[in-house]
């Protein structure tokens, strides 16, 4: 006997360029503010100018007697939004909502309104003696052991006080809806990365069934996390369009965007970490605190990481929330994970630099057995993998441990490490696959885009799956018409709708394979299922003489049998693999700082870093993640701040010019690789968590780099001249 089977070529694992990336450098791709909607008209928010207190009255009659202003609304009773709009709770907070016929003329009539208030003291300073903090809501204390006690005879201890600055997103594409009603049913084209709760939040605040409610979202022009809760403006739009009965647009400034969607919020800690003259760490101690608004408490879990990540018996954590006068925060890329990380990373480095042992031996020392949170084994860690590997890669060896040591000319040159790691989340996910006619595929799931390139990686796990090429394989988002996704977050979606496809993908194939061998019209007929393989959508036979190959198509069987298609639709449902495995994901990160001796000014020369991702779909995207992740952390070690006047809770740098972000020069030689790995304990796919993983411990490492080329540890972020100097 002889094998006609030629296997199939995976395109999984392989470097694909982005499949939707024609359609974005040509402009054909329609992000929210693109889409022309007939007899559309334009919204334009008044927002206040105070922090805290009461709307006395609201004058639109200026706004009114503009040629082209439709409407002026002030009363939303009728929205259920997250804050009471009968007063003021934040600066900034949507007080009226001018609807004209053009844009220019809404901006325009909503300069135009004047807004009397009874003004109340407001506070939004998280580190104002009147400032409370409270306990939160799900990160409770953690305690094991007793550290007090052990820090009391400790060889060693360090214990440091950080304050991260607050940051704001800053996406490329700025905050849009559009919304459409007809009779009862609502149409809306939104900038979201939760198709089923944003448009559960919409049927919630409009008051009609979630079935009656279309939301469509194909592309997304960055978020990061900020897109992820329903804000506002989006409610407020459906509300516009309700009441002047025409589809209203509305698109936020990038100074509104600044007080009208979440950041990720300042913090203060306190890191605490003692250890014998060997380095063996025998207790922690780990306070955070966050800022929240008054109106709803949102909590950023920058404890829950130093809890686990290194072997130490004696533990205590402590989350905290400050209610402020402020509007919501909300999850930034690497949400608490990034904040906790500078604080357990660099009381590391401190603690290595006081015992006199190098930074990567201290952790290597101190690599726990088990998850001392739970007792479990992890399900794949390779994190001292990560470090050796990327400790020869780097150049580690040529890091000299003395502080301000290293000159290059008037440069002081530093070299710095942290460790990076996030939780593996998984969510239920639906995904629809099917195969036309014509001999192509379309898979379809609710989820969302916003940069890491799921269009592209999903297109690959559908094409496996299907066996069939890349090029006749069409994968489709962003509807809710869709088979409902998880979140577009928390890195979740290569794991959670990557599962799903490969389910449908699957179980079509299979669908079609025991159709062709039971179908007497078929060359198949009459072979068992398990001796049929799909190459490039055709089906054959495995056991086939030579020359008498038997073998068909999934376009010819559709054709024969006369149907426009064949489908199948797949849930995925995680098992219990996180009641008996610690599932996270790891990375070893390193930095070079240059110093200028004379001004203080700190410059990133490179940053590098190894993954334990497990399996990694596409490497191209895959690399460019962790590019991405290096320019932010590079954004919050050195240059974002949000600067607030804190007598009226105004954002005084809410603009691109005085809030500073990484740009092209800031962004020196970055690099990644990922360990070849699998982790089939947390989904059929063996991935992990990616895209918030790259972020952590990038801040850290050049906050310890800055340190090794001055001798100065900076723990305030981020870390500019002044606190060099």
């Amino acid at each position: 006997m002889t094998h006609a089977f030629a296997a199939a070529r995976v395109v999984s694992g392989q470097p694909i360029s982005r499949v939707d990336g024609p359609r974005k450098v040509t402009g054909e791709a329609a992000y929210t503010a693109d889409n022309e909607i007939p007899g559309l008209v334009y919204g334009a928010l008044v927002c206040s100018t105070i922090a805290c207190g009461g709307i006395e009255h609201i004058d639109i009659g200026a706004a009114l007697r503009q040629r082209d202003v439709l409407r002026v609304l002030t009363d939303f009773a009728e929205v259920k939004l997250s804050f009471d709009a009968r007063k003021v709770s934040f600066f900034g907070q949507p007080l009226a909502m001018v609807v004209a016929t053009t844009p220019e003329a809404a901006a325009h009539g909503a300069a135009l309104v004047q807004v009397r208030y009874s003004k109340q003291p407001s506070l939004t300073d998280i580190a104002a003696p009147q400032a409370i903090s409270q306990p939160g809501r799900y990160n409770r204390e953690y305690v094991r052991g007793n550290p007090e006690q052990a820090l009391g005879s400790a060889s060693v201890v360090t214990d440091l006080y950080f304050s991260i600055a607050r940051n704001n997103h800053n996406p490329m594409e700025m905050p849009a809806t559009i919304a459409k009603w007809e009779g009862d049913r609502l149409t809306v084209w939104d900038k979201v990365q939760s198709i089923s709760s944003v448009r559960q939040s919409y049927a919630e605040a409009m008051s009609v069934p979630e079935e009656n409610i279309r939301l469509i979202s194909p592309f997304v022009g960055g978020a990061f996390g900020s897109a992820s809760q329903t804000w506002p403006h989006q409610l407020l739009t459906a509300f516009a369009a309700r009441q002047v009965r025409r589809p209203v647009k509305l698109v936020l400034t990038r100074k509104q965007m600044y007080s009208g969607i979440g950041y990720r919020p300042t913090s203060r800690q306190r890191m605490v970490i003692g250890a014998d003259p060997s380095g063996r760490i025998d207790a922690m101690i780990h306070d955070g605190r966050t800022e929240t608004a008054r109106y709803r408490l949102y909590e950023d879990s920058l404890v829950r990481n130093a809890r686990f990540l290194y072997r130490v018996p004696n533990m205590r954590s402590t989350y905290r929330v400050v209610p402020l006068d402020v509007n919501l925060p909300t999850f930034m890329r690497g949400p608490g994970a990034v904040s906790g990380a500078v604080a357990l990373e660099c009381g590391m480095d401190d603690l290595a630099h006081q015992l006199g042992i190098d930074p990567i031996e201290l952790r290597l020392r101190n690599e726990p057995d088990i998850d001392q949170t739970n007792g479990m084994q992890f399900s794949t860690r390779r994190l001292t993998e990560c470090l050796r590997q990327g400790a020869a890669t780097f150049g580690w060896q040529r890091r000299n441990p003395l502080p301000g040591a290293t000159r290059d000319g008037d440069q002081l040159l530093g070299i710095g490490m942290a460790v990076a790691t996030y939780h593996t989340y998984r969510s239920v996910c639906s995904a629809v696959a099917r195969v036309l006619a014509d001999g192509t595929a379309e898979v379809q799931s609710g989820t969302s885009d916003m940069g890491p390139g799921t269009y592209t990686s999903m297109t690959q796990v559908a094409a496996d799956a299907l066996g069939m090429p890349l090029s006749r394989v069409r994968f489709e988002l962003g509807d809710s018409r869709f088979p409902e996704a998880p979140p577009h977050s928390a890195s979740r979606t290569m794991a959670s709708v990557g599962s799903a496809v490969s389910a449908a993908g699957n179980m079509l194939r299979d669908k079609f394979i025991r159709t062709a061998v039971t179908d007497p019209g078929s060359p198949l007929n009459g072979l068992r299922p398990e001796d049929v393989a799909v190459t490039d959508g055709r089906m054959l036979s495995t056991i086939s003489r030579a020359g008498s190959e038997r073998a068909e198509s999934y376009r010819d069987l559709l054709r024969r049998r006369g149907w426009p298609w064949l489908e199948s639709e797949q849930t995925w449902v995680p098992d219990d693999a996180e009641n008996r495995y610690s599932t996270y994901a790891y990375g070893a990160v390193f930095a070079e700082v240059a110093v200028d001796a004379l001004l203080a000014t700190v410059r990133v020369r490179r940053i590098y870093a190894c993954y334990d991702a497990g399996r990694v779909i596409n490497p191209k995207l895959a690399h460019s993640q962790a590019i991405g992740g290096m320019v932010g952390g590079i954004g919050m070690a050195l240059l974002e701040a949000t600067q607030l006047d804190h007598r009226d809770g105004r954002i005084v740098n809410a603009n691109m010019s005085d809030y500073l972000v990484p740009v092209n020069a800031d962004a020196p030689a970055l690099d990644a690789t990922f360990l070849p790995a699998e982790d089939m304990v947390a989904n059929p796919l063996g991935v992990k968590g990616l895209g918030e993983l790259v972020i952590v411990g990038v801040p850290a490492a050049i906050a310890n780099a800055v340190f090794n080329a001055t001798g100065r540890r900076v723990t305030d972020l981020p870390i500019t001249v002044e606190k060099l100097l």
